[in-house]
């Protein structure tokens, strides 16, 4: 237990002080483009969609964890909200397609979740790490393909469905 409380003292304080990335796509940044495959094992290719409507990229540690199925569940009891914008909803993370199929399908998860498994679009995108916990980032998207909202908190994914809902109606 004190190994457990060490560890988790260790990635606050390194996410306060460590967890930021020269090379993170930041707000005004035009979205990075690229193509992995969904919980359906289709490739999503995301230059279909930039130009078309908002988008809500949200980048997230691991299925089926604590924070990350709060955060999921939360953006999925909001989905009304984000089609009332016309936002498409992303999630994505290092799980395989299999594993985000049984996640979205155990919490009737209505949007896209993308399979990163090599870390590629997490590392063009620059999402910081805390620790050696992939970290858990919002980008909110126009429909210029723009980044106008990003919001990083590894702690609390829940603030991430309310910030993305208020970037979005400031849209």
């Amino acid at each position: 237990m004190k190994t457990l409380k060490l560890i988790i003292a260790m990635a606050a304080f390194l996410q306060f002080w460590g967890s930021s990335s020269a090379g993170q796509v930041k707000v005004g940044d035009k979205v990075p483009v690229f193509s992995l495959q969904d919980q359906n094992g289709k490739t999503f290719d995301l230059s279909t969609v930039v130009g078309k409507q908002p988008l809500v990229i949200y980048f997230y540690p691991k299925d089926e964890t604590s924070v990350c199925t709060k955060e999921a569940c939360s953006f999925r009891d909001a989905y009304q909200d984000f089609q009332r914008y016309g936002a498409m909803v992303i999630g994505i993370s290092a799980d395989n397609v299999a594993s985000h199929r049984s996640f979205a399908t155990h919490h009737s998860l209505p949007f896209t979740l993308l399979s990163d498994p090599k870390n590629e679009v997490r590392k063009l995108f620059g999402v910081p790490k805390t620790f050696v916990i992939p970290g858990r980032v919002t980008y909110i998207v126009d429909k210029n393909g723009v980044v106008v909202h990003e919001f990083n908190s590894l702690r609390d994914g829940e603030k991430h469905v309310t910030e993305a809902l208020a970037a979005l109606k400031k849209m």
